[in-house]
């Protein structure tokens, strides 16, 4: 190898080869950076000092609008929609194809055609009822002959067969008379001869004979007449007006089958004209599809070949001047939902835009639930929606607002700042450097806030997370409410759920505590528990307790607006203790009630004033 070559060759080896202790270096610093790594990462993800993280959070007691909202999901729907169903009668069990469909969306005048369906069997049954109408009618003129020769007959006999036959035995009268006359003279003529012995006796009788017999051909002839006139008449008259009405009854029969026959022409006629459709009234097509509620999928499609049952909506028109919401509202908050209320709409489709509206309607029957739904209640309300937008249109969705309450000047709190304790409600205030226990009494509310009616002030500091500090309240020994607004509603204490006894068993009749019993009286020498000792509970005092807690605006009764904030297991027996039926429950009907529900729950006799 040459030398240049070698030098090369050398050089470009040194190069390549890794120099002594490169490897340690990128080791050092890669330890460095994921170093500086975990401890950034430890800076801004190391937990919030303690003392922070214990400390209490504030929230100010605020005054202002507060508006008591019930938030559903709804689907836009016209409240004037003219629905196009099928009219035609099934020919099979399974019903009519749809021919030709226009295309859902589109819009279209009066007397549009819509819809075409298969009306090619119908076409084959007018050819068949065609012939069976021409044959009726045949067999209708042919009994309408025979009524009218029946009739003629009935006059050919009284006005000439009668008549002719009455005269030839008239006339054969008339000759037998005749007879008769020359009879009789012959035979005196014969006498006379027979005295002068001109005739013998042999010729005498024969005058006698002869006289006789035309007698007898007299009465004959007149029996004759009589028999015609009395008998053969009236015989022939009953069998021509026999014939008469047969006839009669027979075209009419065959009149009545024709008139079925045409019937039946214009009954399929009709069917074939409403296998087009046309439109009412201008508007814009929505097709009426059917959705499974077992699975989403669809049970019914509108278009080309589908089958379609008689009396089944096909098409809808809807009036776009007037849209509604329906909407279903969980059977929780059904009872604060009244026609009337305001309601602010906002639909998906519009983006921020708010529309007004109000509830015009509430069923009073639930929903059908699904196969995959679950047991909870849902009860559909119609809002009627204001100045509806020319772009709106059915099947949108629709987020409705509903405004149960609205005050406009409230004392208020968030929602987080409730403490329930037996039944009774408290916040816990921040006093200074310290922290205050106060019992409150709460009115309407809402996902976010709830109206406070006493207990606390305006600008006054409260806690917004108060059971992570349940250590900082002093709460007063109480009686547990909850046992007596069940006492008062049943008869019965609760029942704890997870071991199946009573939350008071065992002590009294009704399984009062002895706190609860010896609870002071209120003001107004309302008594403050319901009973004394371990005796039944006073009725008086259990009202007096209702009352005093749930009468927020101290009229001495309570409204259906008041009961429709107690639980949902209370409202319906509350209520029920509305002896007169004006919608409030005065004192002397929930002592009523009260009184009756503890007999029936086994109390035995029970006091009937507030206890001395």
């Amino acid at each position: 190898m040459a030398p240049d070559s070698q030098r090369f060759w050398n050089y470009r080896h040194y190069r390549l080869r890794p120099r002594a202790g490169s490897t340690a270096t990128y080791v050092v610093v890669g330890l460095v950076i994921v170093a500086v790594l975990i401890g950034a990462a430890w800076y801004f993800l190391r937990p919030a000092d303690t003392a922070d993280k214990d400390a209490p959070l504030l929230s100010p007691v605020s005054r202002g609008p507060f508006d008591h909202i019930a938030q559903e999901q709804g689907e836009v729907e016209s409240s004037n929609s003219v629905e196009i169903r099928c009219e035609v009668k099934a020919r099979t069990g399974t019903g009519t194809a749809i021919l030709e469909v226009v295309p859902e969306g589109t819009h279209v005048d009066k007397g549009e055609i819509l819809v075409k369906l298969d009306s090619s069997g119908f076409d084959q049954d007018r050819v068949q009822q065609q012939i069976m109408c021409n044959t009726s009618e045949a067999i209708m003129i042919q009994a309408q002959n025979t009524y009218e020769a029946a009739l003629i007959a009935l006059k050919e006999y009284l006005e000439g067969t009668f008549v002719q036959e009455e005269q030839l035995i008239l006339s054969e009268n008339f000759i037998a008379e005749d007879a008769l006359k020359r009879a009789q003279l012959n035979l005196e003529s014969g006498r006379r001869l027979a005295a002068k012995g001109l005739v013998n006796a042999l010729q005498l009788e024969a005058d006698q004979f002869a006289l006789d017999k035309a007698r007898n051909e007299l009465a004959v002839a007149q029996t004759k007449l009589d028999i015609l006139r009395k008998y053969t008449r009236e015989k022939m008259l009953k069998q021509f007006d026999s014939d008469i009405k047969t006839a009669n009854a027979k075209w009419k029969a065959e009149q009545s089958s024709y008139q079925l026959e045409l019937d039946k022409l214009k009954t399929i006629e009709e069917q074939i004209e409403r296998c087009v459709l046309r439109a009412p009234q201008a508007g814009q097509v929505v097709f009426a599809n059917i959705v499974s509620s077992r699975g989403g999928s669809a049970e019914f499609v509108v278009e080309p070949g589908a089958i379609v049952r008689e009396k089944q909506v096909i098409i809808r028109l809807p009036d776009p001047q007037q849209m509604q919401v329906k909407a279903k509202i969980n059977e929780s908050r059904i009872t604060l939902v009244k026609p009337g209320m305001p309601v602010a709409i906002r639909l998906d489709a519009f983006g921020d835009q708010t529309l007004r509206g109000e509830v015009v309607r509430v069923n009073q029957y639930a929903e059908p639930n699904s196969f995959f739904s679950s047991n909870v209640k849902e009860y559909a309300t119609f809002i009627k929606i204001f100045d509806p937008p020319p772009q709106i249109r059915p099947g949108l969705t629709a987020e409705v607002r509903i405004y149960v309450q609205q005050l406009p000047d409230a004392l208020q709190i968030p929602v987080q700042a409730i403490y329930d304790y037996k039944g009774h409600t408290f916040s816990l205030v921040k006093k200074g450097e310290g922290w205050e226990t106060r019992e409150i009494k709460i009115g309407s509310s809402n996902d976010k806030t709830v109206t406070v009616l006493s207990g606390l002030d305006e600008n006054e500091q409260v806690v917004l997370n108060p059971r992570r500090h349940s250590d900082k309240f002093v709460l007063p020994d109480l009686p547990d409410s909850r046992t007596i607004e069940s006492i008062a509603v049943t008869g019965q204490p609760p029942r704890d759920l997870s071991t199946g006894t009573s939350s008071d068993a065992g002590v009294g009749n009704l399984g009062l505590t002895d706190a609860v019993a010896q609870q002071p009286s209120g003001p107004s020498g309302v008594p403050g528990a319901p009973g004394a000792g371990n005796g039944p509970p006073d009725p008086a005092a259990v009202a007096g307790f209702m009352l005093q807690r749930y009468d927020t605006d101290g009229d001495g009764r309570l409204s259906q607006e008041e009961v429709n904030q107690l639980p949902d297991d209370r409202r319906g027996d509350i209520m029920a203790a509305d002896a007169n039926g004006d919608g409030t429950v005065d004192m002397d009907e929930l002592m009523s009630s009260i009184s009756q529900r503890m007999q029936s729950a086994g109390a035995g006799p029970v006091p009937t004033g507030g206890g001395e």
